[in-house]
C-alpha cells in the first residue's frame, strides 16, 4: 500500500467519528424543542432495535461458529445499523423532524456499540 493510504488509514476512523457526530449534532440542533417532545416509545424502540440486533447477530452467528471472534464481529455489523446514511437520506428528502429517530440511532449505537466492544475487550485479554 501506498504512504499515503497508510497514513490515511491511521486519521481516517477518528474523521469518520468527527463527521458523524457533526451530522448527529446538526439534527439535534435543528430539532431542539421537538426533542423535550419526542415520545419516549421511539427512545424505547430505537434502544431495543440496537439490543436485539446485537443479540440476534451474536445468537445466529453462535450457532454456526464457535469462533467468538466472527460472533462478536457479526453481532456489531448487526446491532450497528446505517444511521448516518438514515439522517443524511432524511435530513435530505424529508421535513427536517425525520431524521431525529435516525440521529437518536445514530448516537445510541455509538455508544452500545462502544461499550459492547469494550466489554469483550475486557473478557478477551
Amino acid at each position: 500500500a501506498s504512504k499515503l493510504v497508510l497514513r490515511t488509514l491511521k486519521w481516517l476512523p477518528l474523521f469518520s467519528m468527527v463527521l458523524i457526530a457533526w451530522v448527529i449534532a446538526i439534527v439535534m440542533a435543528l430539532n431542539r424543542e421537538r426533542i423535550l417532545e419526542f415520545p419516549q416509545w421511539i427512545l424505547l424502540a430505537v434502544v431495543l432495535h440496537n439490543l436485539l440486533g446485537l443479540a440476534i447477530g451474536y445468537g445466529i452467528a453462535r450457532y454456526f461458529t464457535s469462533n467468538q471472534s466472527d460472533c462478536r464481529t457479526i453481532a456489531i455489523e448487526v446491532g450497528m445499523q446505517n444511521s448516518g446514511l438514515a439522517v443524511a437520506l432524511a435530513a435530505k428528502y424529508l421535513p427536517a423532524a425525520a431524521a431525529l429517530p435516525a440521529a437518536l440511532f445514530s448516537l445510541w449505537h455509538n455508544l452500545s456499540g462502544a461499550a459492547f466492544a469494550s466489554a469483550f475487550g475486557r473478557r478477551q485479554s
